[in-house]
């Protein structure tokens, strides 16, 4: 590697007046856009003559005054909403680079198990309260329902049979027997 030929001193040096020039140009900035300012006013914002008006007048005078402030409010959101729609603009295009500057690498994604109630308080934050258990509401069978149903529909056995046992005025009456009718 070949040497430099500016000495350190020489480089802090040209460093310091560097700065002392940008200071002395900030300031130049400040003071023309104060100028600027009160020019600007100038020109917009006549001075005002109240005295000898009457009282119509001064009306007249005050409502022209809201519709230039209603007017110059509508202009300064036009400009802030231009505003803030380029610095979005700015931010996507600043990712765009950089994806394609290919510089960020998107890690490995790995699985995670999360139950319901991590995931609810993670995108809810405080205002999820109490559990979320799915499985609460669930209807639960017994092993033994399941037995007892299995052996009641084995005794029924043939429908026909129990037809032809009903049927008649045999099986009527045994229906009204059996039903609880004691008179």
């Amino acid at each position: 590697m070949p040497k430099s030929k500016i000495s350190a001193s020489r480089k802090l040096s040209l460093k310091m007046l560097l700065l002392t020039r940008a200071c002395e140009d900030l300031e130049k900035e400040k003071l023309e856009r104060e100028e600027e300012k009160v020019r600007y006013l100038g020109e917009k914002l006549p001075p005002l003559q109240l005295s000898g008006l009457s009282l119509d007048e001064l009306q007249k005078l005050c409502k022209q005054l809201h519709e230039k402030i209603d007017v110059v409010d509508e202009e300064r959101y036009d400009c802030e909403h231009k505003v803030v729609k380029h610095n979005k603009d700015i931010h996507e295009l600043k990712l765009k680079v950089q994806d394609l500057g290919g510089k960020f690498k998107k890690p490995a994604l790995r699985k995670v198990r999360v139950s319901a109630d991590e995931m609810m308080r993670a995108l809810l934050g405080s205002k999820h309260k109490g559990s979320m258990d799915l499985r609460a509401n669930l209807k639960s069978v017994k092993k033994e329902d399941v037995k007892q149903d299995k052996v009641l529909t084995s005794e029924v056995g043939d429908w026909r049979k129990n037809v032809e046992a009903m049927s008649g005025m045999e099986g009527r009456k045994k229906m009204f027997d059996t039903g609880g009718g004691a008179q």
